[in-house]
């Protein structure tokens, strides 16, 4: 795999230990325990443990008579001696355990990485696609005697390819924010591009659907029972809206820069208004406007409590669309069997119970004498309907002996159109509390004296914008689907913002295409607790997905073999199809110093317990 895809793992990381980054859970999903029972599986169905194999373009040197020394002139080397990565992938694999293991219920394949505009180079004065590359992909699969899911990568997260920089600084390929077109970003060291997906009419587009029919072409050539090794393609990777400062700007609150601007959304957004509400006149009596047509209707784009009197209906924020998450974390070292139960009370009357157990990452980092992540609770309060004015939250923590203790409070301030200067509402006593002894915690948010303004039409705006999305990768479905390979599973490749509550999912915009995206199937990036606990399974209850793709995949920690066993085993009985997770099939002489930094689950990486993890797979494997 590009060196890139290493930078990419420890940027990956960092992103899921940001301050305040928790594991996954709904607004309404935190209020609840999972009580999900698993659908009956059939005893023959297998899980396909698919690792992202690292350096699909390299190859086993041989004998040689000169050896390349840099990982570019290995690179090279393979390509012109037509030798593919089949061997070192073998090899990597068999560490992992048999093609099947003895119980029936695994088998170990392989995710092939094919950074799409990778494959081209130039040919004079123009681009012209790699044959050669695209054959080596071709060859890989030929040569290597496991089933594969092939994952065709082609999103923000640069790949190092000479056609980027090009493409980029073409009109109409750059993601567009209400202040104009966002510029190249950085991750953590990993330059991002953010591409437009606003129209399938621009060059970016164009060019990868150019590389995928030559690469379906190619693997088309195979011999049957050589395509019959692909169980499944992903699409393209993580497709998201954008936002202001990629690297940081992914939270709540602060300026709210995001996708998509354009001139095509702008006019998509208009005609998608028209067919939901026919006249302008209903769309007028939502939004209390006064446009005389939907040619005059603006996205909203500005902050009311920043730039002054303007309509209601311009506004947008973090929270605009109506919902504020109640955000924080609680241990109590003295409860084993289950996690600390947190009270949310406004204006002293009760309205939620959540628990406190999903993944904390930065407590943990912070806080290594608690011993675990998995101590963070959300809500997501909808003040819609609630009066203008000053509202009080309390937050309470249940102790083991039944008492409550304050982990503390917070003010909100509801504004609405036209009202005057908030006033408090009225509070009701809250319970008796007692010392909180040995439990810790924090509200995060919302901070004290926040402000809130519903906008009806942001909702409308950003369901919209998820659209976006789901089109986009519709139209490369429909691509694939008119190949011979039309009858293996298509899958996204799809991050879940709610896995990190903190994060805020409106800037993202994936939730459309995490419910349903065309014909393809649900494959999402796992971490942490999502991966072990029942936040993720409690989200898939709510939703019409029996069968879904684990793309990328890791606990956050170290693991026995039993726990392994048992968390394969759920997402098995629960439809999951395949699992993938970082390895690395490069000499060990040629990986850059990032290699075994973050995810590899792979002997050698001490981060997050990895190499134990390793052990543990090849325990459950080998049963």
């Amino acid at each position: 795999m590009l060196r890139q895809r290493s930078r990419l793992r420890s940027a990956r990381a960092r992103r899921w230990m940001q301050p305040l980054a928790i594991a996954a859970a709904l607004a309404a999903l935190a209020a609840c325990s999972s009580r999900w029972a698993p659908a009956a599986v059939e005893p023959e169905r297998r899980l396909l443990i698919a690792p992202i194999l690292q350096g699909a373009e390299l190859c086993q040197p041989g004998a040689d008579a000169i050896a390349p020394h840099t990982r570019e002139q290995l690179a090279s080397h393979c390509l012109d001696a037509g030798k593919s990565a089949s061997a070192a992938f073998e090899a990597t694999l068999q560490g992992l355990g048999p093609l099947r293991s003895p119980n029936g219920r695994y088998e170990i394949g392989y995710t092939l990485p094919v950074p799409l505009l990778r494959l081209f180079r130039r040919d004079g004065s123009r681009w012209a696609i790699d044959e050669r590359k695209v054959a080596r992909v071709a060859q890989t699969v030929r040569e290597t005697d496991r089933p594969v899911i092939v994952y065709l990568f082609s999103t923000h997260f640069a790949a190092e390819a000479p056609i980027e920089e090009e493409l980029f600084a073409e009109e109409g390929n750059a993601a567009v924010s209400a202040v104009g077109p966002l510029g190249k970003d950085r991750y953590y060291g990993t330059l991002i591009y953010p591409w437009s997906f606003a129209s399938t009419d621009n060059s970016i587009t164009r060019r990868r659907q150019e590389v995928i029919d030559r690469l379906l072409a190619a693997l088309c050539r195979l011999p049957q029972a050589d395509r019959d090794k692909i169980r499944a393609l992903t699409l393209l990777g993580e497709l998201q809206h954008f936002h202001a400062d990629f690297e940081r700007g992914m939270g709540l609150g602060g300026p709210y820069i995001v996708s998509d601007y354009s001139e095509a959304s702008v006019r998509g957004f208009r005609d998608f208004l028209a067919a939901r509400f026919g006249s302008i006149a209903a769309l007028n009596l939502l939004i209390g406007e006064r446009y005389a047509s939907f040619d005059e209707v603006l996205p909203p784009s500005l902050d009311v409590r920043v730039d002054g009197a303007l309509p209601v209906s311009r506004h947008i924020d973090s929270f605009a669309h109506g919902r504020i998450p109640l955000v924080g974390w609680a241990h109590d070292p003295t409860i084993t069997a289950g996690p600390v139960w947190i009270r949310v009370y406004r204006d002293g009357m009760p309205i939620a119970r959540v628990p406190a157990r999903f993944g904390r990452q930065d407590v943990l980092q912070a806080r290594p004498d608690l011993g675990t992540a998995d101590l963070g609770w959300r809500f997501d309060l909808d003040f819609t309907l609630l009066p203008p004015g000053i509202h009080r939250l309390d937050f309470l923590a249940e102790l083991p002996g039944g008492g409550l203790t304050s982990l503390g409070s917070r003010r909100i301030v509801v504004v609405a159109a036209g009202q005057p200067t908030p006033v408090d509402s009225p509070v009701a006593e809250l319970p008796p509390l007692v010392d909180a002894g040995r439990l810790n915690g924090y509200v995060d948010h919302p901070r004290d004296a926040s402000t809130y303004v519903f906008n009806p039409m942001v909702p409308l705006w950003h369901e919209f914008r998820g659209a976006q999305i789901v089109r986009y990768l519709t139209h490369f479905e429909r691509q694939i689907r008119g190949s011979c390979l039309r009858g293996v599973e298509l899958y996204t490749h799809q991050i879940v913002p709610f896995a990190n509550p903190s994060w805020d999912a409106t800037k993202f915009a994936v939730d459309a295409s995490l419910q349903a995206a065309g014909g393809l199937l649900l494959g999402v990036s796992l971490y942490g607790e999502p991966t072990y606990g029942t936040s993720f399974f409690d989200w898939l209850a709510t939703t019409s997905h029996r069968q879904y793709g684990i793309t990328e995949f890791h606990p956050l920690r170290a693991m026995s073999a039993t726990e392994v066993r048992d968390m394969l085993e759920a997402h098995r009985q629960r439809g999951a199809t395949f699992l993938s997770f970082f390895m690395s099939a490069e000499p060990e002489s040629m990986r850059a110093p990032s290699e075994l930094a973050i995810f590899g689950i792979e002997p050698g990486n001490r981060h997050f317990g990895s190499d134990r993890l390793h052990r543990a797979f090849r325990e459950v494997l080998g049963e």
